[in-house]
């Protein structure tokens, strides 16, 4: 199925990740994604760091500010991996104690949180946003 993710992605189709699937869509990984073997896509200029928040027992919720958005966001995170590194194309669009939690690259999009688990839908509509309008930016 990646070699499919891959070539969507890369027809410009808007792919969103989040927690794992934000280790999934980076260039790179940290030590833990490579004793894992975890396969990654490649698909986004970032390196990422799995579980950057400590394990099940240390996740949390709290507010985050997230380019182009109004108000706070109130963000779940559960087991997150941060982004340590963006580059190219790649940009952080939020920030949580100086990490990277949140970015985008063109039609692509990770997040270390669990936008699903709150009512707030602004993240999911800034993915519909990019569907919708492929030159779109926060």
């Amino acid at each position: 199925m990646d070699e499919i993710i891959r070539e969507r992605a890369s027809d410009g189709l808007p792919i969103m990740g989040t927690c794992a699937g934000c280790i999934l869509l980076a260039k790179e990984g940290d030590k833990e994604v490579e004793e894992s073997e975890t396969i990654i896509l490649g698909l986004m200029d970032m390196k990422v760091e799995r579980n950057a928040f400590g394990r099940q027992r240390e996740s949390f919720e709290t507010t985050l500010s997230i380019a182009g958005f109004e108000n706070p966001y109130e963000a779940v995170f559960i087991r997150a991996p941060t982004v340590e590194e963006v580059w190219g194309g790649c940009r952080a669009l939020a920030r949580l104690e100086g990490r990277i939690v949140m970015a985008k690259q063109r039609n692509l999009m990770a997040v270390s949180f669990h936008p699903e688990l709150t009512n707030d839908m602004r993240v999911h509509k800034l993915l519909l946003n990019m569907i919708l309008n492929p030159d779109f930016e926060p």
